[in-house]
């Protein structure tokens, strides 16, 4: 059966803490193919990223989340993982990320890092041991199933990235379920000697003095085990991917996947002040964050896709996010993230024409803004653009399937751009493994460095205000009605006295008047000057005490 919405009035209550590092915080993701190439090798490392660390510290963020640096063949660029417990080569080795732990704490800064508990790389030893034979040690750890009378797959599923999710392996005569690419084969995590095996993984990294984990794809992690066809969504919008003509309720979203988390946040827990966030997309995302959150048992935030893929940045898709997480008892933590290593940069989404530089800036004083945790992910604060990537020089294996209906991921991952007259703009002396935009070269670190106007600057002023502002880090959100494209909230601490913010937003392509209420404080401006007097510039952004 599909997993039923959760009572959350019903839910225990989280514990009343006056302050978890987590809760609120900034954290910067850092994609590590991309972010400083220390060899030389034209791909980005763990020393590359240790020595840029003082750049993170400098933006006054809490910590930093590192995408996958695991053992790996590298077919979907380390989420493919072969050895959940070792560095890959190309990222260097456990000491250059002790080093990096190491450098991090003494910056002040904490350490989240992926771990991918749904699937694995075919060259996972454990897999290996799995396609020899249907009675070996791993045999059941991966999802495996008979054909039907037939010869066609035991299930209609659709994986991510095209084709069916199931593949033919003669070895064992069997199908085995793979919910990306062929070569990212499903574990069983219904097995307990599974769970046992990530959860001595997870072990090894928290040994090491990781501070948190994100969960990937974790809504993929439990399948139906009756394997039955997943049905058609009837809306008639047009889809570029099988995966999204169907409504994926077997394939995914088990209930079952609460037990696991259990066990994950029962891990964590038994080391002091570590943070869980799970990363859940997919059509029933909202219900699914909530029901992977709830109590005090389970993880501690959840974030989905809502502005990763959103088109348009409109006052109504602030209300929906604020909808998904309506503040009550025994609910979860939100994070947000407008921009990541899997979806189109959103200042080349919304922009839409519009001044870059002022959107970037708006954008990250909006985003520091909501209620949860917020996501930077690399190049936001220097507010790059989706890089142009041409398609001879793509890797994103979505990305060369689709060609041309979708951007891809490789636009968002190309490397960050250093020293603007540098070769590769300081990423690297050889060419590197994603070509450098050159409109990214005017933005690169140093020429923004140097320029007290620059996003970066910007960037600085913004996320102090968390720490400054105990009402934008930890408290409660309230959305005031006005007018279509003028964005306009509250946020508020929950006790008697205490500080109230007032955020306004000018969403538009046009200018709108509004005027401050009698006595508001400014606090930050955007796009906006005193010259302005009563009328809101597009893409102004203001923060008043009230």
């Amino acid at each position: 059966m599909t997993a039923q919405p959760l009572d959350l009035s019903t839910a225990d209550a989280a514990p009343a803490l006056a302050h978890d590092w987590w809760r609120g915080a900034v954290l910067y993701q850092i994609y590590p193919r991309s972010f400083a190439d220390s060899n030389d090798d034209g791909v980005g490392d763990l020393k590359g990223i240790t020595e840029h660390l003082d750049h993170v510290a400098s933006l006054g963020v809490d910590g930093v989340w590192l995408s996958p640096f695991f053992t790996s063949p590298m077919k979907d660029f380390g989420y493919d993982v072969s050895d959940y417990c070792d560095v890959d080569p190309i990222f260097g080795d456990l000491a250059d990320f002790d080093a990096l732990i190491a450098r991090a704490h003494a910056l002040g800064l904490k350490v989240v890092i992926d771990q991918v508990f749904s699937h694995t790389s075919d060259e996972h030893p454990w897999f290996i041991d799995s396609r020899a034979s249907r009675n070996g040690e791993h045999a059941d750890w991966y999802v495996w199933a008979d054909a039907k009378p037939d010869g066609s797959p035991p299930s209609n599923w659709q994986s991510v990235f095209g084709g069916p999710a199931w593949t033919w392996d003669a070895r064992r005569g069997q199908y085995y379920m793979h919910n990306f690419l062929a070569s990212q084969p499903q574990l069983n995590v219904r097995n307990p000697a599974v769970q046992d095996a990530l959860i001595a993984a997870a072990r090894f990294w928290l040994d090491k003095g990781v501070d948190g984990f994100r969960l990937d794809a974790i809504n993929f992690a439990i399948h139906d085990p009756s394997l039955r066809d997943n049905p058609p969504i009837a809306d008639g919008k047009k889809r570029t991917r099988p995966f999204d003509f169907q409504d994926k309720i077997y394939n995914q979203s088990h209930p079952d996947i609460i037990g696991f988390l259990n066990r994950v946040r029962a891990l964590t827990d038994s080391y002091e002040g570590r943070f869980t966030v799970a990363e859940v997309g997919g059509d029933h995302a909202d219900r699914e964050m909530k029901e992977f959150t709830a109590g005090n048992d389970r993880l501690h935030s959840a974030y989905g896709f809502l502005y990763l893929y959103a088109d348009t940045l409109k006052s109504e898709l602030i209300g929906l996010g604020d909808s998904m997480w309506p503040d009550q008892q025994g609910e979860g933590w939100p994070s947000w993230t407008f921009s990541n290593h899997d979806a189109p940069r959103a200042v080349s989404r919304w922009a839409q024409g519009r001044d870059e530089k002022a959107f970037s800036e708006m954008a990250l004083l909006l985003l520091i803004s909501l209620r949860g945790n917020v996501f930077v992910y690399q190049g936001e604060e220097l507010g790059l653009p989706q890089a142009q990537v041409p398609f001879e020089r793509l890797v994103d294996p979505e990305a060369i399937a689709n060609w041309p209906l979708t951007l891809g991921r490789d636009g968002a991952r190309t490397p960050i751009p250093w020293v603007a007259s540098a070769p590769n703009a300081g990423f690297s002396t050889v060419e590197p493994w994603l070509p450098v935009d050159p409109r990214h070269l005017p933005l690169a670190v140093d020429a923004q460095e140097a320029d007290p106007t620059s996003v970066l600057h910007v960037a600085r002023r913004i996320i102090a205000l968390r720490h400054a502002h105990p009402a934008l880090r930890t408290g409660g959100l309230e959305l005031v009605e006005g007018p279509q494209d003028l964005l306009v909230f509250h946020r508020f601490e929950r006790v008697d006295g205490g500080e109230r913010l007032l955020c306004v937003f000018n969403l538009s392509h046009a200018p709108i008047g509004w005027s401050p209420p009698a006595g508001a404080r400014r606090l930050e401006a955007i796009n906006w000057t005193e010259a302005d007097g009563q009328t809101l510039a597009p893409l102004a952004g203001l923060l008043f005490a009230v």
